[in-house]
């Protein structure tokens, strides 16, 4: 008989990254079981917004998305393959290449999120800039 294994981890809020509202995560036998606000929090101690008590609908959603996918055949068909994380890596940087030069690399952009944290953003703008030679980042949180 297995013992359930409990466990909570702390972390921040990860709807918004404009906040940084502390969060508990309890995890049973490695699943999240219950997320509450973590009230000893550096930043952003105590109430916050609720969404971060959605996590458990999101994160076992039975249509979440666990490995990439890679589309088979021609557009319009909804044939797709699993693939291995190095094979969707190698395929990203391959056809970011090609597209840098045959078009200069002001071709690509880059969307970052409202949704994953200041230092996530600033890997996305550092990538772009750094690795790809574009300046074009924009953010969703424009209002």
């Amino acid at each position: 008989m297995v013992d359930n294994v409990m466990e909570t981890k702390y972390s921040s809020c990860y709807f918004c990254s404009s906040r940084g509202c502390g969060v508990k995560v309890r995890l049973e036998n490695g699943c999240i079981e219950r997320v509450t606000v973590d009230t000893k929090a550096p930043v952003v101690p105590g109430a916050h917004c609720p969404r971060p008590a959605l996590a458990r609908d999101y994160q076992e959603s039975p249509f979440r998305l666990n490995y990439p996918l890679k589309r088979k055949g021609e557009r319009g068909e909804d044939s797709w393959e699993r693939i291995s994380w190095d094979e969707a890596l190698d395929y990203t940087a391959s056809r970011l290449k090609a597209i840098k030069e045959a078009h200069g690399s002001d071709s690509i952009a880059f969307l970052a999120s409202a949704k994953v944290t200041n230092e996530e953003n600033y890997i996305i703008m550092k990538f772009a800039r750094a690795a790809v030679g574009t300046n074009n980042v924009d953010h969703c949180a424009r209002l």
